[in-house]
């Protein structure tokens, strides 16, 4: 099996104890690991693939809580640094009554935000390994340029490379700085994941179909587009696998596209990390696969922690 590596933020999200209520008017909250990539690494750990964990955090209680968390589910910490310069970056959240959120983000700088390219070791990516980031971490900051070695890096290894834009634009001072830089990484991946609520944004085009297919630039082989309960679908130039979602009880939404994702990697790994090897029916497969993941996450509370077993999932054939 391939290693997957997740490089960018591990943060903490204070969860409020209460829904449906705005954020400056929750009284108490509790704190959970979170961070896209740190949870997709948890989530393919949990599933039983090999994961680890590029970033930077402070030398802080939050920093220690991260690490002891991601080791805990058996995520590969060895890439973690600390820092003193900065703190471990920290979001609140607000539970709308459907389950969805809001975010405020404490990060300015934070300690994700320090990781430097000299940090970054081309010796750790071997064939067959993926490399999966988003575009929080790539702000105009040096961890954008440790994004863009690893990418490379990886790349000369003969790995994968996944991207899920996963927009936050609270943290963009420019929103149109936030589409241009994540268009501009698009064409560096091999995979990209993106969110009916993303396609329009930053593809600038209206029409589903035409903005699906304006992804397919530079090294892109396939598209998974995700429409939350509504299901996703599997695009390549050849091909194109849609699964309907499942109809289950929400109760908070946080961490199910990463579940998502790190179920569909870890599928990926099964492969070893040979994207262009994957048909139209092992796509099917693997996409039911991740939406059960998904579906499963958004019934439980948290991130990390809400995210399933592979006991808990369908088998693929």
């Amino acid at each position: 099996m391939s290693k997957l590596y997740t490089i960018g933020e591990a943060l903490i999200d204070f969860i409020p104890d209460t829904r449906g209520t705005e954020l400056k008017d929750v009284v108490s909250f509790r704190k959970e690991a979170g961070g896209a990539p740190a949870n997709v690494a948890c989530a393919v750990a949990k599933l039983g693939g090999s994961s680890a964990f590029i970033g930077k955090l402070g030398s802080d209680a939050f920093g220690d809580f991260l690490v002891e968390t991601l080791a805990a589910v058996n995520v590969d910490t060895r890439f973690v640094l600390r820092t003193g310069e900065a703190n471990t970056a920290l979001a609140f959240v607000s539970l709308k009554a459907d389950g969805d959120r809001d975010f405020s983000f404490y990060r300015n700088p934070s300690a994700d935000m320090l990781l430097t390219e000299d940090e970054i070791d081309e010796a750790w990516f071997h064939e067959g390994d993926i490399l999966h980031y988003c575009s929080v971490d790539l702000i105009e900051a040096p961890v954008k340029y440790a994004h863009i070695k690893a990418i490379t890096a990886m790349k000369a290894a003969g790995g994968l490379i996944s991207f899920d834009p996963n927009v936050r634009l609270p943290l963009w001072a420019d929103h149109e700085q936030c589409r241009q830089t994540i268009l501009s990484f698009i064409p560096r991946s091999h995979l990209v994941k993106i969110s009916s609520d993303e396609l329009a944004f930053i593809t600038g085009i209206t029409d589903e179909q035409e903005a699906i297919s304006s992804l397919f630039v530079g090294d892109v082989l396939a598209v998974v587009y995700t429409k939350g309960s509504e299901g996703a679908v599997w695009y390549t130039r050849e091909y194109e696998v849609s699964i309907p979602g499942q109809k289950v009880a929400v109760i908070d939404t946080t961490g199910a596209g990463d579940a998502f994702v790190g179920a569909l990697l870890y599928q990926l790994q099964r492969n070893k990390g040979y994207l262009e090897h994957i048909d139209a029916s092992q796509a099917e497969r693997i996409v039911a696969f991740a939406n059960a993941a998904a579906a499963l996450t958004t019934t439980r509370e948290g991130a990390i922690s809400s995210l399933p077993l592979l006991a808990e999932l369908p088998v693929l054939a």
